[in-house]
């Protein structure tokens, strides 16, 4: 059997997030948890840039 595993490194990596003002009690934590995945993962603060935009669909 071949076993196949990847790593879980977000160095040297950008990410954008894209975060909904509607409803900002869930939207917020949202992005509390996908920044502190990001952190965790040993991404750079520096390479996450988050994009406020409105809208509710």
């Amino acid at each position: 059997m071949e076993t196949i595993q990847g790593t879980l490194s977000a160095t040297g990596r950008s990410f954008g997030i894209v975060v909904s003002r509607f409803n900002s009690i869930v939207t917020g934590r949202l992005l509390e948890g996908a920044m502190d995945c990001l952190l965790r993962h040993d991404a750079d603060e520096k390479a996450i840039t988050v994009v406020y935009c409105p809208g509710s669909f």
